[in-house]
């Protein structure tokens, strides 16, 4: 069996990892995953830490969930809000829908190609 390169990127900025062990492809760009928990609502970072664990099945280490969050909000796809907790919560932004969107517009095409090409003539 060929081994796979431990990381490839499908798009800009859409990083993915293979696991050779499982033979499973498995998106695990933070950006993506940090969006998409968003998308349905505000959370605070131990709350996308779960939500991301619970939908992909992808454990996000403090230091890469945070970094995250610092390039999203840079980018101005996410935005701190107001909280009296300790903890912040985050929510998506237009342009970080946006984004979102393009990402897995483009991921969707990819998989209905793959698919395609599966079926027999």
């Amino acid at each position: 069996m060929h081994k796979a390169e431990p990381y490839a990127t499908l798009a800009s900025g859409a990083v993915t990892s293979y696991d050779i062990t499982r033979d499973v492809l498995i998106v695990s760009d933070p950006t993506l995953l940090v969006l998409a928990s968003l998308a349905d609502g505000e959370k605070h970072g131990y709350a996308m830490m779960e939500d991301i664990q619970r939908f992909a099945g992808v454990r996000l280490g403090p230091g890469t969930l945070y970094g995250a969050i610092t390039r999203l909000e840079e980018r101005g796809w996410i935005r701190p809000l107001e909280s009296d907790d300790r903890r912040r919560p985050y929510a998506i932004t237009g342009a970080g829908k946006q984004y979102l969107e393009e990402q897995l517009a483009m991921l969707d095409k990819v998989v209905r190609t793959a698919m395609r090409r599966l079926r027999p003539a």
